[in-house]
């Protein structure tokens, strides 16, 4: 069973420097029916204004992944980590006993678009840590792995039996993918893409149960997420 959650049911925030759309309850959008799914608990589509951003906050117990698609996006944290992650890079942080972050748009005038992703960790109070990637802009064609909970094929370690893969198809390209996991989470980020038969549009999101192959086809240039879930 393949259950739609359209860009337009999203909850959303404009505050100005930042307009947010949330796929699940965050903040003062509050839905008791998309508390999240299974591990998932948050997908944020951020939009940032040059030079604005989110200033330093803390987490706990959480598995915190970030995904440019557009932009740079530039983060401290109370490690003493520093980096600028730019269009096709990921950044995951575990938050584990507690951590402190920053994230802000790099550019003075260019906004940067980036997906923010929460997932509920398998253990509790870990060691905080932190890891990014490069996967490419664009990505390559079809699925590419960029965490998994054993860091298999050179993708992020995360801490929960999930698997974050990042599609791209072209117009007219078909892709079959066999599940590992009995739940997933598709997420279209642009593009017009349809899955078993079910047509997506941009900020569309969808809750998978049941189903073990996904067949995936772009009636335009697709960029998605699919989310592997236990």
């Amino acid at each position: 069973m393949i259950k739609i959650r359209r860009a337009s049911e999203r909850g959303h925030a404009n505050h100005g420097w930042l307009d947010s759309h949330h796929t699940f309850s965050f903040a003062d959008y509050h839905d008791p029916q998309h508390m999240g799914f299974h591990s998932l608990r948050v997908i944020n589509e951020d939009r940032v204004q040059g030079g604005e951003g989110f200033g330093t906050h803390s987490h706990r117990d959480f598995e915190i992944i970030s995904y440019v698609v557009s932009g740079a996006l530039e983060h401290k944290d109370s490690m003493g980590t520093r980096a600028v992650m730019r269009s096709g890079d990921i950044q995951r942080i575990s938050a584990g006993t507690g951590i402190a972050h920053s994230e802000y748009n790099h550019s003075p005038h260019e906004r940067v678009h980036f997906l923010q992703i929460w997932l509920v960790p398998s253990h509790k109070g870990v060691t905080p840590s932190y890891a990014e990637k490069a996967f490419g802009n664009p990505a390559p064609f079809g699925l590419t792995l960029a965490c998994s909970n054993d860091g298999r094929e050179g993708s992020i370690p995360i801490n929960q039996d999930a698997d974050l893969l990042i599609g791209r198809l072209d117009a007219g390209q078909q892709l079959g993918h066999a599940l590992r996991n009995p739940y997933s989470w598709i997420q279209l980020i642009s593009g017009a893409l349809d899955v078993n038969g079910i047509p997506f549009r941009p900020g569309d999101g969808a809750s998978v149960e049941g189903e073990r192959d996904l067949r995936f086809s772009a009636t335009d240039g697709a960029h998605f997420l699919v989310f592997d879930l236990n």
